[in-house]
């Protein structure tokens, strides 16, 4: 028979302990490295293909341009139609690719060299230009010239006997407008916006205009009838001609002709202006420093330095200089006077020869002559050069 101790009053029982579960680092390695390593899977992923990954090229008129000034929306529907397009960058593969029963298009012929517009011209079958530099339309079409600009968007009409053109109808031909030709299409008030002239091997069709041939504009009016009546039923060598290679420059020639014309005239000029600008200095402003330094401690200062290079020589001219600049106003003398003017003052003050005042205030005999100077041979003299004005000027004013 089994008893049961009860507990004491107010005290139940003692519940079991809960221990709190703590995730350490190796536990939330364990818990991320599944997701961390498919993020990073993806990455690696990522940048191999885009490095592998070809540019879309995105130019104006390009025939693999997907952007709306590009034309691979044509380039697509003349292939459907079974036409083999070829794409040209360079003149050597347009070249090679250009035969007598295909017909060369022609866009952003103002990339191509003078060499490179003669080597075209001399290519067989027909060809189709699209808005040509004056060098290219004189050499492919002698008889087509610029006649004016039509900036307007309305479409125009075809107006012309030209099959291709009237089975498109309307299309937006509007820029430039030609004169000339045999077959004139889409007419303006200073010309036409297509023209067809014969040309060497072929025909030379004249497009004022590349809007036909854009993709934002292939599906508006008769613009892709237009092209596709142009172009279908015959191999199309689409020739668009990269940016041609610069080399750098030197230095001279990204200098105007007449830049070393100008360099005296503004060398000149600037001479004027320095001169007119030009200022004198004015008397010293007495300004409150931050810091009152007292003169003795820059005489101490100016006399460490002299010691520290033995500096005599120059030591002893800044006593005389002091001395004879103190001395000038009292004896009624200039700022100019000559050291004569001012021994024979000195002289007439006190009892001392003018030949050792000249020799005490400048260093050397009245005769002129260069000569030692005895207070510069070593420190003590030096002192006793100081120890002599000093007793020179108060013998001064004195008198």
């Amino acid at each position: 028979m089994s008893t049961t101790t009860p507990s004491p009053a107010g005290i139940s029982p003692a519940a079991p302990e809960s221990s709190a579960v703590s995730v350490g680092v190796g536990g939330l390695w364990r818990m991320l490295r599944g997701p961390l390593a498919f993020v990073l899977a993806g990455v690696v992923i990522a940048v191999v293909l885009s490095l592998g990954a070809r540019p879309v090229p995105e130019g104006d008129l390009d025939p693999e341009g997907p952007n709306p000034e590009g034309s691979r929306a044509l380039v697509q529907l003349l292939r459907n139609r079974g036409t083999d397009v070829t794409v040209a960058r360079s003149t050597e593969e347009a070249a090679a690719a250009t035969g007598p029963d295909s017909v060369l298009l022609v866009v952003q012929s103002h990339r191509l060299l003078p060499e490179e517009v003669d080597r075209i011209s001399a290519l067989p079958g027909d060809r189709l230009l699209v808005q040509p530099t004056t060098q290219l339309l004189k050499a492919l079409a002698p008889g087509v010239a610029v006649s004016g600009r039509l900036d307007d968007r309305d479409p125009l009409a075809p107006g012309c006997a030209l099959e291709a053109a009237e089975l498109a109808g309307a299309a937006d031909t509007a820029g430039e407008l030609y004169s000339g030709g045999s077959t004139a299409c889409y007419p303006a008030a200073e010309g036409s916006a297509l023209v067809r002239a014969a040309g060497d091997g072929g025909t030379v069709t004249v497009l004022g205009t590349g809007t036909p041939l854009r993709n934002a504009f292939l599906a508006d009016e008769g613009n892709a009838a237009l092209m596709l009546n142009l172009l279908a039923g015959r191999d199309v060598v689409w020739f668009a001609p990269d940016v041609p290679p610069v080399g750098l420059a030197e230095p001279g020639d990204l200098l105007a002709p007449g830049f070393l014309l100008s360099v005296p005239a503004l060398l000149a000029a600037l001479a004027l202006l320095a001169l007119w600008r030009g200022r004198r200095l004015g008397p010293l402003v007495a300004e409150q420093v931050p810091v009152v330094v007292r003169a003795s401690e820059t005489t101490e200062g100016r006399a460490r330095l002299y010691a520290s290079r033995r500096a005599r020589g120059s030591a002893a001219a800044a006593l005389r200089s002091g001395l004879v600049g103190r001395l000038r106003p009292g004896l009624g003398l200039g700022p100019d006077a000559t050291p004569e003017a001012v021994v024979a003052a000195v002289s007439a003050r006190c009892a001392h020869p003018p030949q050792k005042l000249r020799a005490l205030l400048y260093g050397v005999p009245q005769d002129g002559r260069p000569a030692d100077d005895p207070f510069t041979r070593d420190d003590p003299g030096l002192v006793r050069l100081a120890d002599e004005l000093d007793g020179l000027e108060r013998e001064v004013r004195q008198s």
